[in-house]
Order: C-alpha cells, then structure tokens, then sequence
C-alpha cells in the first residue's frame, strides 16, 4: 500500500517570513513556490501557506485551531524542540507534561508562527494513547487553556 500524505493550508502574510520560520526555522523543506502561496514539506507531508492582506489575530489560546505532529520516538520531539529553542522560534507554551503517570501521558509543546498560527508538537508515552485508552475522556488540557 502506498503512504497516504496529510495536507494542511493556513495564511500567512508574508511569504518570505513564512520561509524564515518553516524552513530555515522548523527545517521545513521548500517546495514549489508562487507569487501567493507556498509548499512545504514537514516530516514527509505538505503544509501551504496562502498569503492573505488579512493577518489573523493573535491567538486566545490553543483551542480550538491548532496543527503539529506527533511523534513517535520522544528522541526526535527533543530534537524538535532543541531545534525550535536554538532557532529562536517563538514558543506559545514550553516543553512539558500532561496527564503525568497515566495512559495518556504525552509531552508537548506548542510554537506560534510569525501569523499567529499554532504548531503543536507531542510525543505520548504510550503509543496506544494515540488512538485508543478510550476509557480517559480527557482531550486537550483545559487547564492549560483558560480561553474556552
């Protein structure tokens, strides 16, 4: 079977910005490119920042728009949020832990790009949490958001 690809487009206002941030910044690789818009590839799937004269507002918090990935070995997320400390990346919340010493633990931390869209980034504990441990009805941390 051949690997299905996610694709996820957001605004930017600024194309050359947004190429700060993803590529020189995440390590986004480059791909095709317009006079409005631009294709990037993340961890094996694309990403298009559309440019928009409308710069969306700051966030009130994580919820309810966000996007990231999620990883599978918590060496590689270190070294995702090792890259973003030592690319100065803007975080929106630090490295931590959530739901410690439970089924869904997971760690995670959330960067804003220079458009006020959210990345999140996680690494759960127990892959099974990714998809299942149904009986925990905790998604997202209210806690963390006091937005909603």
């Amino acid at each position: 079977m051949s690997p299905i690809l996610f694709h996820l487009a957001f605004p930017v206002t600024d194309l050359e910005e947004a190429k700060r941030f993803y590529v020189d910044g995440l390590g986004c690789r480059l791909g095709r490119a317009s006079a409005s818009a631009i294709t990037l590839e993340l961890k094996g799937h694309q990403l298009v920042g559309h440019l928009t004269k409308v710069q969306p507002g700051p966030p009130k918090g994580i919820y309810p728009r966000h996007f990231g990935l999620i990883f599978t070995s918590e060496k590689e997320w270190q070294a995702m949020a090792d890259l973003a400390k030592a690319k100065g990346l803007k975080f929106y919340q630090q490295p931590r832990r959530r739901f410690p010493n439970t089924r869904i633990e997971h760690a995670t931390f959330f960067l804003e790009d220079p458009f006020h869209n959210l990345l999140e980034f996680k690494y759960y504990t127990h892959e099974s949490a990714i998809f299942g441990e149904h009986e925990f009805t905790q998604i997202g941390d209210p806690e963390a958001d006091k937005s909603r």
